[in-house]
């Protein structure tokens, strides 16, 4: 006969993905009423991937600048340091 909550929840995933795709919506998903997850416009998603990799690049250029300013090791260099 089917599992009517299932068929619930299913609606109302398919309403989240409807509203974060069509009306530009961020929709929490709860658990317990605790929210666990968003679902979130694609131009969202894309807007946090490219903040992260600026951020990432940002601290890989700081990174790069203190190496330059102390010197930087090779990894065969420090792994014999340390003993491996």
């Amino acid at each position: 006969m089917g599992n009517p909550s299932g068929n619930k929840e299913r609606e109302g995933f398919a309403d989240a993905i409807n509203r974060a795709a069509f009306g530009n919506e961020r929709v929490l998903l709860r658990r317990r009423g605790r929210a666990v997850a968003a679902v979130v416009p694609i131009d969202d998603l894309r807007l946090l991937e490219s903040l992260e990799n600026r951020i990432d690049l940002v601290d890989a250029r700081a990174a790069l600048a203190q190496a330059n300013k102390n010197g930087a090791h090779s990894l065969d260099a420090m792994l014999k340091e340390l003993g491996f």
